[in-house]
């Protein structure tokens, strides 16, 4: 029976642990030799990686903390969970829309400094509440950036509450599409978006084109006395520019969930500690998606979710099976079909797909796999890693 070692970075949802059958799967945190990875926030830039990891698993959405364009040159898919934590983040979303609109977080600071004891404590409160004063969120226009899992919940959510909502994001998926609210009005550009809404959130991931993307120049395009909420990564936004468009009274509040050194004492900052999906049930999701991704390629070979490989699903057809990653060059299913060939083997069936630089290749054969077969494969130049994958007990 064959058997796989995880090793765990983090706190694991026993929810999501649970899902390792314990007759086949070693998990801990001192596991040595590990096929597999899980993660929740751990940062492996400095981590050494062993030779053994053939997959690495994280239990939320983000996969800064881990060093995805080495495990791509090593043929290692780097797996997500996308939209497990969506509502919780969606809620918290919620809420800092009503803390801006309300005034809450200012409000709170100025009864922690008043006198409980005072004689004149309800003149006082009476008096001070004047400087607080809000708005109500229907009919005032919301921006969302990114209209993935969470960006379509919180549309939604703030069309139910009245709100206008005007969106934009260039990558948008089919089935995000289908997911968006009709109603949702689509900006042309980044810019577009900011000029109409009062108030902005950001649902991006941190990449090379998402870093600093709210900048100064963009955030002189906003509406004056706006508010920025960011629950997504800060590095999208430049926090410099953020804390002289506050103090410039160009923005009103950031709101985010990133503490951070340059933030800490500006008045129109209002910054949670890192809350987005810190929920039990967010958790639980996160880790079990997580879990049962890792899982299906360590007994299969498919692929769903990674951020560095393309989806790949094949149902198996025989007990045999062979999963290659390469680079995406001309001839390597050739050069695959050729080495199985000489060796015997005969191809029942047989899948490959694409994403960017890298391809997968799952292949189902008629008879066993030996270790000269793996060998074959893996001299082909440009083939990144080679598994040969028998049947699972339940299979």
């Amino acid at each position: 029976m064959t058997s796989y070692r995880i090793l765990t970075l983090s706190p694991i949802a026993a929810a999501g642990l649970q899902r390792f059958p314990p007759e086949r799967y070693t998990v801990g945190d001192a596991v040595e030799n590990p096929e597999g990875i899980l993660v929740r926030s751990r940062d492996m830039h400095r981590m050494a990686i062993p030779q053994s990891v053939r997959g690495i698993a994280r239990a939320g959405a983000g996969t800064n903390n881990i060093p995805v364009d080495e495990m791509s040159r090593r043929g290692i898919p780097v797996f997500n969970a996308p939209g497990a934590n969506a509502h919780a983040v969606k809620e918290l979303v919620l809420t800092a829309l009503l803390l801006a609109a309300r005034n809450v977080v200012p409000a709170l600071r100025f009864v922690a400094k008043l006198d409980a004891n005072a004689a004149d404590l309800d003149e006082r409160v009476e008096d001070g509440k004047k400087s607080f004063a809000g708005v109500e969120l229907p009919d005032r226009t919301l921006g969302i950036v990114g209209l993935g899992a969470i960006g379509s919940l919180v549309a939604e959510t703030a069309i139910k509450l009245g709100m206008k909502v005007v969106g934009f994001d260039p990558e948008i998926t089919v089935d995000a599409a289908w997911r968006l609210p009709s109603t949702v009005r689509k900006a042309h550009s980044i810019e577009d978006l900011l000029r109409q809404a009062e108030f902005v959130t950001l649902h991006v991931p941190l990449v090379d084109v998402t870093r600093n993307l709210i900048d100064a120049r963009r955030l002189s395009l906003m509406r004056p006395e706006a508010s920025l909420l960011n629950f997504a990564r800060s590095a999208i936004v430049d926090e410099e520019a953020v804390v002289a468009a506050l103090r410039a009274r160009r923005l009103k509040y950031y709101l985010c969930d990133f503490p951070s050194a340059r933030l800490a004492g500006e008045p129109g900052v209002v910054a949670l500690p890192h809350l987005g999906a810190s929920t039990e049930e967010a958790e639980q999701n996160c880790a079990i998606m997580a879990v049962d991704q890792l899982r299906e390629f360590l007994e299969h070979g498919t692929i769903a979710n990674a951020v560095n490989f393309p989806n790949v699903e094949m149902p198996r057809e025989s007990p045999w099976r062979v999963a290659i990653a390469n680079a995406n060059v001309p001839n390597m299913l050739g050069q695959i079909s050729t080495a199985m060939a000489h060796a015997g083997l005969n191809i029942h069936n047989m899948v490959n797909k694409s994403r960017g630089e890298t391809a997968y290749t799952i292949v189902d054969v008629d008879t066993p796999v030996d270790d000269t077969v793996v060998d074959a494969l893996s001299r082909i130049e440009g083939v990144l890693s080679v598994r040969a994958i028998p049947a699972a007990p339940d299979d």
